[in-house]
């Protein structure tokens, strides 16, 4: 007899006969699209966090960008819109670049895949307009532009939009931790300042 069988045959006998019955696990959880999404909301989560949010047009975008990082220079992702880039932004298209040329760049632009208003947190999942993960933790400033078809309310909601399988990032404001003391020190795994834009 090997080992394996007298462990399992000791629990066997432990558990006696008839052998319990599983417990039944509830299904009675939010399924998507139960609750109404509410742009508010998200603004309040977000600002809870210390991301600083801007809500405008898409035309008002490029105004908010040179406000943020105008004079500066950003690592941008390829697929990115340029009507949202100000002629005050050197803008730095991620073709592969190096860790050490992202991390000097005074911070980045994206857009995002999702939000969801009801834990403030901001989906990005690598598509063009995205672009890859490292752009996104290196730069001090992530200006980060939401249209609010792309606000859902719930995390459930969240989940129905994205593909499994893409290389997701959810973010709830700028970096932060704390230490022993309970100090939150702010930029440890990612930029310590995040700008929201919010088209309406």
């Amino acid at each position: 007899m090997s080992a394996r069988e007298v462990i399992l045959g000791r629990l066997r006998a432990a558990l006696g006969e008839p052998r319990p019955v599983p417990a039944e696990v509830p299904r009675d959880y939010r399924p998507a699209g139960a609750v109404a999404t509410d742009l508010d909301l998200l603004v309040d989560r977000l600002t809870d966090y210390r991301a600083t949010v801007h809500r405008c047009a898409d035309t008002g975008v490029t105004r908010v960008v040179d406000e943020v990082l105008g004079g500066r220079q950003a690592v941008v992702p390829p697929g990115l819109p340029r009507h949202w880039l100000p002629d005050s932004v050197v803008a730095v298209t991620d073709d592969d670049l190096p860790p050490g040329r992202i991390a000097a760049a005074d911070g980045v632009v994206t857009a995002a895949a999702v939000a969801v208003a009801e834990t403030g947190t901001i989906v990005l999942d690598g598509a063009p307009d995205q672009g890859r993960r490292i752009i996104t933790l290196l730069p001090d400033v992530h200006v980060c532009v939401v249209r609010a078809d792309q606000v859902v309310a719930t995390v459930p909601d969240a989940l129905a939009r994205v593909t499994p399988g893409r290389p997701l990032t959810w973010i709830s404001g700028p970096s932060a931790t704390s230490d022993i003391e309970l100090n939150r020190v702010e930029g440890v795994h990612g930029p310590r300042n995040l700008h929201v834009i919010i088209v309406d």
